[in-house]
Protein backbone atom coordinates (compact mmCIF):
# COMPACT_ATOMS: atom_id res chain seq x y z
CA UNK A 1 0.00 0.00 0.00
CA UNK A 2 1.19 3.65 -1.06
CA UNK A 3 1.96 6.24 1.79
CA UNK A 4 -0.90 8.23 0.61
CA UNK A 5 -3.47 5.66 0.61
CA UNK A 6 -1.99 4.09 4.22
CA UNK A 7 -2.30 7.41 5.75
CA UNK A 8 -6.18 7.80 4.32
CA UNK A 9 -7.16 4.29 5.82
CA UNK A 10 -4.97 5.11 9.10
CA UNK A 11 -6.55 8.13 9.86
CA UNK A 12 -9.81 7.47 11.68
CA UNK A 13 -7.11 5.32 14.31
CA UNK A 14 -4.60 7.11 15.13
CA UNK A 15 -6.55 9.11 17.94
CA UNK A 16 -8.90 6.36 18.25
CA UNK A 17 -7.16 4.93 21.47
CA UNK A 18 -6.23 8.02 23.94
CA UNK A 19 -2.56 8.08 25.50
CA UNK A 20 -3.98 9.46 29.22
CA UNK A 21 -5.54 6.04 29.04
CA UNK A 22 -2.57 4.20 28.19
CA UNK A 23 0.61 6.08 30.13
CA UNK A 24 2.81 2.52 28.92
CA UNK A 25 2.17 2.80 25.32
CA UNK A 26 4.97 4.78 25.60
CA UNK A 27 5.57 4.59 21.19
CA UNK A 28 1.65 3.87 19.59
CA UNK A 29 -0.04 4.66 16.41
CA UNK A 30 -0.26 8.36 16.70
CA UNK A 31 3.39 8.24 16.89
CA UNK A 32 3.60 7.08 13.33
CA UNK A 33 6.90 5.47 14.07
CA UNK A 34 9.02 2.27 13.09
CA UNK A 35 7.09 -0.45 16.13
CA UNK A 36 5.51 -0.21 19.07
CA UNK A 37 6.74 0.24 22.21
CA UNK A 38 4.71 -1.05 25.69
CA UNK A 39 6.78 -0.40 29.27
CA UNK A 40 6.72 -3.18 31.87
CA UNK A 41 8.66 -1.42 34.11
CA UNK A 42 11.47 0.65 34.73
CA UNK A 43 14.21 -1.34 32.96
CA UNK A 44 12.05 -2.72 30.77
CA UNK A 45 10.11 -2.35 27.27
CA UNK A 46 8.45 -4.43 25.02
CA UNK A 47 8.64 -3.27 21.29
CA UNK A 48 6.34 -5.36 18.59
CA UNK A 49 6.40 -5.20 15.16
CA UNK A 50 4.95 -7.48 11.87
CA UNK A 51 5.93 -7.21 8.18
CA UNK A 52 5.35 -9.96 5.47
CA UNK A 53 5.63 -9.66 1.62
CA UNK A 54 6.51 -11.81 -1.35
CA UNK A 55 9.21 -12.78 -2.60
CA UNK A 56 11.98 -10.78 -3.82
CA UNK A 57 14.36 -13.60 -4.72
CA UNK A 58 14.10 -17.04 -6.44
CA UNK A 59 16.01 -18.87 -3.76
CA UNK A 60 13.30 -19.72 -1.37
CA UNK A 61 15.73 -19.77 1.56
CA UNK A 62 17.25 -16.49 0.96
CA UNK A 63 13.73 -15.56 0.71
CA UNK A 64 13.03 -16.39 4.19
CA UNK A 65 16.39 -14.65 5.29
CA UNK A 66 15.90 -11.26 3.83
CA UNK A 67 11.98 -11.58 5.08
CA UNK A 68 13.20 -12.06 8.52
CA UNK A 69 15.97 -9.71 8.44
CA UNK A 70 13.05 -6.98 6.99
CA UNK A 71 10.83 -7.99 9.87
CA UNK A 72 13.26 -7.46 12.64
CA UNK A 73 14.45 -4.59 11.31
CA UNK A 74 12.17 -2.23 13.05
CA UNK A 75 12.90 -3.55 15.83
CA UNK A 76 16.70 -2.21 15.74
CA UNK A 77 15.69 0.97 14.26
CA UNK A 78 14.16 1.75 17.66
CA UNK A 79 17.15 0.65 19.39
CA UNK A 80 16.10 -3.34 21.09
CA UNK A 81 16.66 -6.51 20.91
CA UNK A 82 14.98 -9.63 19.48
CA UNK A 83 13.63 -11.71 21.77
CA UNK A 84 10.81 -13.70 19.84
CA UNK A 85 9.31 -14.14 16.74
CA UNK A 86 6.31 -16.08 15.29
CA UNK A 87 6.25 -17.11 11.38
CA UNK A 88 3.27 -14.92 9.34
CA UNK A 89 2.80 -17.59 6.35
CA UNK A 90 0.71 -16.98 3.18
CA UNK A 91 0.94 -19.97 0.96
CA UNK A 92 -0.41 -21.42 -2.03
CA UNK A 93 -1.56 -25.16 -2.00
CA UNK A 94 0.68 -25.75 -5.70
CA UNK A 95 3.99 -25.18 -4.02
CA UNK A 96 6.32 -27.79 -2.99
CA UNK A 97 6.51 -28.49 0.96
CA UNK A 98 9.83 -28.62 0.37
CA UNK A 99 10.21 -24.91 -0.92
CA UNK A 100 8.12 -23.60 1.92
CA UNK A 101 9.98 -26.09 4.46
CA UNK A 102 13.55 -24.44 2.62
CA UNK A 103 11.85 -20.54 3.18
CA UNK A 104 10.56 -21.65 7.05
CA UNK A 105 14.59 -22.17 7.50
CA UNK A 106 16.03 -19.55 6.12
CA UNK A 107 13.70 -17.20 8.50
CA UNK A 108 14.79 -19.39 11.52
CA UNK A 109 18.67 -19.41 10.74
CA UNK A 110 18.37 -15.19 10.65
CA UNK A 111 16.13 -15.22 14.11
CA UNK A 112 18.85 -17.26 15.72
CA UNK A 113 21.46 -15.15 14.13
CA UNK A 114 19.74 -12.42 16.32
CA UNK A 115 19.85 -13.96 19.42
CA UNK A 116 15.71 -14.86 19.05
CA UNK A 117 13.44 -17.99 18.87
CA UNK A 118 10.70 -18.63 16.52
CA UNK A 119 8.17 -19.70 19.06
CA UNK A 120 4.92 -20.40 16.57
CA UNK A 121 2.94 -19.01 13.88
CA UNK A 122 0.13 -18.71 11.52
CA UNK A 123 -0.26 -20.00 7.77
CA UNK A 124 -3.35 -19.10 5.68
CA UNK A 125 -3.49 -20.70 1.95
CA UNK A 126 -3.32 -17.72 -0.30
CA UNK A 127 -3.32 -17.50 -3.83
CA UNK A 128 0.23 -15.39 -4.12
CA UNK A 129 3.11 -16.47 -1.68
CA UNK A 130 4.22 -14.31 1.13
CA UNK A 131 5.68 -14.79 4.39
CA UNK A 132 7.84 -12.66 7.40
CA UNK A 133 7.39 -12.25 11.26
CA UNK A 134 5.34 -10.93 13.91
CA UNK A 135 8.69 -10.11 16.47
CA UNK A 136 8.77 -8.58 19.85
CA UNK A 137 11.82 -7.17 21.35
CA UNK A 138 13.20 -5.54 24.57
CA UNK A 139 14.69 -2.18 24.88
CA UNK A 140 15.28 0.19 28.02
CA UNK A 141 12.79 2.45 28.20
CA UNK A 142 15.24 5.63 28.92
CA UNK A 143 17.25 4.20 25.37
CA UNK A 144 14.28 4.12 23.13
CA UNK A 145 15.19 5.43 19.86
CA UNK A 146 12.85 7.34 17.36
CA UNK A 147 12.04 9.43 14.26
CA UNK A 148 12.00 12.38 16.67
CA UNK A 149 14.59 13.89 18.02
CA UNK A 150 17.28 15.21 15.25
CA UNK A 151 18.81 18.59 15.55
CA UNK A 152 20.18 21.22 13.69
CA UNK A 153 24.01 20.04 13.12
CA UNK A 154 23.24 16.47 13.18
CA UNK A 155 25.66 14.49 10.67
CA UNK A 156 23.12 11.88 9.27
CA UNK A 157 24.60 8.26 8.44
CA UNK A 158 23.42 4.95 6.68
CA UNK A 159 24.57 1.52 7.34
CA UNK A 160 23.38 -0.18 4.22
CA UNK A 161 23.40 0.81 0.23
CA UNK A 162 20.77 1.58 -1.40
CA UNK A 163 19.37 -0.15 -4.74
CA UNK A 164 17.68 -3.38 -3.67
CA UNK A 165 14.26 -2.64 -4.90
CA UNK A 166 15.51 -1.54 -7.99
CA UNK A 167 18.39 -4.50 -8.46
CA UNK A 168 15.09 -7.31 -7.31
CA UNK A 169 13.03 -5.64 -10.16
CA UNK A 170 16.05 -6.52 -12.44
CA UNK A 171 16.01 -9.55 -11.38
CA UNK A 172 12.15 -10.02 -12.26
CA UNK A 173 12.95 -8.50 -15.13
CA UNK A 174 15.24 -10.58 -16.48
CA UNK A 175 17.78 -7.54 -16.87
CA UNK A 176 20.31 -9.32 -14.14
CA UNK A 177 20.86 -12.90 -13.49
CA UNK A 178 21.23 -15.14 -10.08
CA UNK A 179 24.90 -13.87 -10.07
CA UNK A 180 24.88 -10.49 -10.51
CA UNK A 181 21.96 -10.22 -7.99
CA UNK A 182 24.38 -11.75 -4.84
CA UNK A 183 25.97 -8.50 -3.35
CA UNK A 184 21.64 -7.29 -2.62
CA UNK A 185 20.96 -10.55 -1.48
CA UNK A 186 23.92 -10.35 0.93
CA UNK A 187 23.15 -6.91 1.63
CA UNK A 188 19.50 -7.62 2.72
CA UNK A 189 19.99 -10.42 4.72
CA UNK A 190 22.79 -8.58 6.55
CA UNK A 191 20.85 -7.68 10.37
CA UNK A 192 21.16 -4.43 11.71
CA UNK A 193 21.41 -5.61 14.90
CA UNK A 194 25.34 -4.35 15.06
CA UNK A 195 24.84 -0.83 13.85
CA UNK A 196 21.99 -0.23 15.99
CA UNK A 197 24.06 -1.83 18.83
CA UNK A 198 26.98 0.86 18.27
CA UNK A 199 24.76 3.49 17.39
CA UNK A 200 23.20 3.27 21.02
CA UNK A 201 26.95 3.59 22.61
CA UNK A 202 27.30 7.26 20.66
CA UNK A 203 24.63 10.33 21.21
CA UNK A 204 22.16 9.23 18.67
CA UNK A 205 19.26 11.41 18.37
CA UNK A 206 16.80 9.67 15.83
CA UNK A 207 16.92 6.95 13.72
CA UNK A 208 14.59 4.76 11.39
CA UNK A 209 15.19 1.84 8.86
CA UNK A 210 15.05 2.53 4.81
CA UNK A 211 12.43 0.24 3.28
CA UNK A 212 9.23 0.74 1.46
CA UNK A 213 8.63 4.72 1.72
CA UNK A 214 12.68 4.62 0.09
CA UNK A 215 15.08 6.99 1.94
CA UNK A 216 13.53 10.13 0.71
CA UNK A 217 10.00 8.76 2.83
CA UNK A 218 11.71 8.06 5.29
CA UNK A 219 13.83 10.88 5.77
CA UNK A 220 10.88 12.72 5.63
CA UNK A 221 8.94 11.16 8.85
CA UNK A 222 12.33 12.23 10.15
CA UNK A 223 12.46 15.45 9.31
CA UNK A 224 8.49 15.80 9.93
CA UNK A 225 8.56 14.65 13.47
CA UNK A 226 11.79 16.22 13.98
CA UNK A 227 10.74 19.09 13.20
CA UNK A 228 13.82 20.07 10.95
CA UNK A 229 15.57 19.65 7.53
CA UNK A 230 17.69 16.88 5.89
CA UNK A 231 20.16 17.37 3.61
CA UNK A 232 21.09 14.09 1.29
CA UNK A 233 24.89 14.82 -0.12
CA UNK A 234 24.60 12.41 -3.83
CA UNK A 235 28.34 12.25 -4.08
CA UNK A 236 27.83 10.11 -0.45
CA UNK A 237 25.19 8.04 -1.47
CA UNK A 238 26.01 4.10 -1.54
CA UNK A 239 24.65 1.79 -3.86
CA UNK A 240 24.49 -1.99 -3.99
CA UNK A 241 26.05 -3.44 -7.26
CA UNK A 242 24.40 -2.68 -10.71
CA UNK A 243 21.61 -0.35 -9.23
CA UNK A 244 22.58 2.90 -11.09
CA UNK A 245 22.84 1.25 -14.36
CA UNK A 246 19.80 -0.86 -13.89
CA UNK A 247 18.01 2.60 -12.83
CA UNK A 248 19.64 4.03 -16.12
CA UNK A 249 17.22 0.77 -18.07
CA UNK A 250 14.16 2.40 -16.60
CA UNK A 251 14.43 -0.94 -13.74
CA UNK A 252 11.95 0.61 -10.81
CA UNK A 253 9.26 -1.46 -8.25
CA UNK A 254 6.12 0.31 -8.88
CA UNK A 255 6.24 1.51 -5.63
CA UNK A 256 8.68 3.86 -6.88
CA UNK A 257 5.99 6.30 -8.46
CA UNK A 258 4.02 6.32 -5.38
CA UNK A 259 6.64 7.48 -3.23
CA UNK A 260 7.12 9.85 -6.03
CA UNK A 261 3.74 11.74 -6.10
CA UNK A 262 3.15 11.36 -2.78
CA UNK A 263 6.71 13.47 -0.99
CA UNK A 264 8.16 14.94 -4.21
CA UNK A 265 6.58 18.45 -2.81
CA UNK A 266 8.64 18.13 0.10
CA UNK A 267 12.00 17.63 -1.61
CA UNK A 268 13.75 19.62 -3.52
CA UNK A 269 16.77 18.65 -5.94
CA UNK A 270 19.96 21.04 -6.76
CA UNK A 271 20.44 21.44 -10.72
CA UNK A 272 22.93 19.16 -12.42
CA UNK A 273 22.40 15.99 -10.48
CA UNK A 274 21.82 13.14 -12.43
CA UNK A 275 18.49 12.62 -14.47
CA UNK A 276 17.77 9.15 -12.95
CA UNK A 277 18.68 10.35 -8.92
CA UNK A 278 15.24 11.10 -7.40
CA UNK A 279 13.95 8.00 -9.00
CA UNK A 280 16.24 6.01 -6.81
CA UNK A 281 15.78 8.11 -4.28
CA UNK A 282 12.33 7.64 -4.17
CA UNK A 283 12.45 3.73 -4.84
CA UNK A 284 11.65 0.96 -1.93
CA UNK A 285 14.43 -0.59 -0.64
CA UNK A 286 14.01 -4.41 1.22
CA UNK A 287 15.58 -4.78 4.37
CA UNK A 288 17.64 -1.49 3.71
CA UNK A 289 19.90 -0.19 6.37
CA UNK A 290 19.34 2.14 9.77
CA UNK A 291 19.07 5.91 8.89
CA UNK A 292 20.24 7.89 11.97
CA UNK A 293 21.04 11.16 12.97
CA UNK A 294 24.10 11.64 15.33
CA UNK A 295 25.46 14.43 17.36
CA UNK A 296 28.37 15.51 15.18
CA UNK A 297 30.58 15.58 18.59
CA UNK A 298 30.01 11.53 18.21
CA UNK A 299 30.62 11.17 15.06
CA UNK A 300 34.55 9.88 14.97
CA UNK A 301 34.31 7.85 17.79
CA UNK A 302 31.16 6.70 16.14
CA UNK A 303 32.98 5.62 12.86
CA UNK A 304 36.11 4.06 14.68
CA UNK A 305 34.06 1.69 15.91
CA UNK A 306 31.98 0.44 12.87
CA UNK A 307 35.26 0.25 11.23
CA UNK A 308 37.13 -1.68 14.23
CA UNK A 309 33.91 -3.95 14.15
CA UNK A 310 34.12 -4.61 10.81
CA UNK A 311 30.46 -2.82 9.77
CA UNK A 312 29.88 0.00 6.96
CA UNK A 313 29.02 3.16 7.60
CA UNK A 314 28.21 6.49 5.23
CA UNK A 315 27.89 9.89 6.15
CA UNK A 316 25.19 10.99 3.86
CA UNK A 317 24.32 14.62 4.83
CA UNK A 318 23.59 16.80 8.01
CA UNK A 319 20.50 17.93 9.74
CA UNK A 320 19.50 21.67 9.01
CA UNK A 321 16.81 24.48 10.41
CA UNK A 322 13.48 24.34 8.09
CA UNK A 323 11.43 21.70 6.83
CA UNK A 324 11.69 18.91 4.10
CA UNK A 325 14.80 17.41 2.43
CA UNK A 326 17.02 19.18 0.14
CA UNK A 327 19.25 16.89 -2.23
CA UNK A 328 22.63 18.49 -3.64
CA UNK A 329 25.96 17.06 -5.22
Amino acid sequence: MGPEALAQVLRPLTDFFKPEEHPDLLVGLSAGDDASVFRLDEQRAVIQTMDFFPPVVDDPRDFGAVAAANAMSDVYAMGGEVSVALNICCFPDDVPAEVLQEILLGGAETVEAAGGVIAGGHTVTDPELKYGLSVLGLVDPRRILTKAGARPGDALVLTKPLGTGITTTALKNRLLGREEIVPTVKSMKRLNREAARLLQLVRTHACTDVTGFSLLGHGLEVADKSGVALQIRASRLPYVDHAEGCAERESFPGGTYRNQKYFDCRVSFASGLPGKLPLILFSPETSGGLLAAVDPSSLESLEEAFRREGEALWVIGEVREGSGISVVA
